[in-house]
């Protein structure tokens, strides 16, 4: 009879830990990605297709649950909802000297990079090819506005993670868990080549993919809108 106790006791215990353990899911908790759990995230993208998305859907293609921008193609894929305040994370991972980018507030037409808010670059700035580039083109970078800090990329072909922060006119960026951009564009005066960027203080608009013809990929794409 004590040793039946003692079991009911071991095991009502361990039944009581597991319920207040603070690793448990909560009923408001998403899973996302590789088993990841985070509070308020939502995905914006499935794993199997590209419903949500719109935009230049014949450029890219999913494939073994991950948005990959053709070869050759790409064009700007956005999502079918706008944001105004933001946090979004993503995973990507990069080929030799390949080039896309995240459209932030992009108003559904023209260059992300002129047009909208801003285009974060998504690029492998260790290639020879880009030897000479100009700082504010480099990855996660504010393109043509404000540079980021270099080095922070894993070798390509590995996965990066990313995250993206968007408040009113200010831009963090987080590679790899190291902050690389964390800027006010409303204070940028000088711009690459003298070209203005005309959409910078959009205050809403879409997220995107701004693809440049090479085939990065992208997976566990997911958002958390703020106040």
């Amino acid at each position: 009879m004590r040793a039946t106790l003692t079991a009911l006791l071991v095991a009502t215990t361990a039944v009581l830990a597991c319920a207040s353990s603070p690793t448990a899911p909560s009923p408001t908790q998403t899973a996302v990605g590789m088993g990841a759990v985070e509070t308020g995230f939502t995905p914006i993208f499935n794993g199997r297709d590209l419903t949500g998305w719109i935009g230049a859907v014949e450029g890219y293609e999913v494939k073994d649950g991950a948005i990959v921008c053709k070869a050759g193609q790409g064009g700007t894929l956005y999502t079918r909802a706008s944001y105004r305040n933001f946090v979004v994370r993503l995973e990507f991972r990069l080929t030799p000297a390949g080039n896309n980018g995240l459209a932030i507030r992009y108003p559904g037409s023209g260059d992300p990079a002129y047009a909208g808010m801003t285009e974060l670059q998504v690029l492998d700035d260790t290639d020879p090819k880009y030897a000479s580039l100009d700082p504010r083109q480099a990855h996660g970078s504010a393109y043509g506005m404000v540079a980021s800090t270099r080095g922070h990329l894993r070798p390509v072909g590995e996965w990066n993670a990313q995250e993206v922060t968007v408040t009113g006119s200010m831009i963090k960026v987080v590679l790899n868990g190291t902050t690389i951009l964390d800027t006010d564009l409303a204070t940028v005066t000088t711009f690459m080549a003298d070209t203005p960027h005309p959409g910078r203080d959009r205050t809403e608009g879409h997220f995107g993919l701004a693809g440049h013809n090479d085939p990065v990929v992208f997976r566990n794409i997911r958002i958390r809108e703020l106040p």
